[in-house]
């Protein structure tokens, strides 16, 4: 699966670059840079920044900045749309209030938001609760 990801997105597909994308895929939740860099091990924190850029720039990964809490990273959908630098996904960032984990969640319809005299061209939307997991 991770080659499939990688060759979407027009990336080689370097050891480095699946060992990276191998943790995005085995976690359900996002991760943030500290937790990437526990799962590696020995490693190099400049190729493994270089990664991450060019995982967000090609839209593979997308960064998530919850309020109060360290930016976080997560995979994104395979329908991602990212043409024209412009980053767009239609799931709602969740945060576990007990857990703290943040999970991208699919929504059946994101809501259309206007304001006049303003052009939005990205929307996030931010949530905090109880996950599913926490909640049994």
């Amino acid at each position: 699966m991770d080659l499939k990801i990688l060759k979407s997105k027009n990336l080689r597909a370097t050891p480095f670059r699946k060992e990276v994308l191998s943790i995005f895929l085995q976690n359900e939740h996002a991760i943030s840079t500290q937790d990437i860099e526990e799962a590696l091990g020995e490693h190099d924190r400049i190729t493994l920044y270089r990664t991450l850029k060019s995982f967000t720039k090609n839209g593979v990964i997308h960064e998530i900045a919850m309020p109060g809490d360290v930016k976080k990273m997560a995979l994104c959908d395979p329908v991602c749309n990212h043409d024209d630098g412009l980053h767009e996904h239609r799931h709602i960032h969740f945060q576990c209030k007990k857990c703290e984990e943040v999970y991208c969640v699919e929504v059946n319809e994101f809501p259309s938001i206007t304001l006049p005299g303003f052009q939005i061209e990205e929307l996030e939307i931010q949530a905090k609760g109880v996950c599913a997991k926490c909640s049994k």
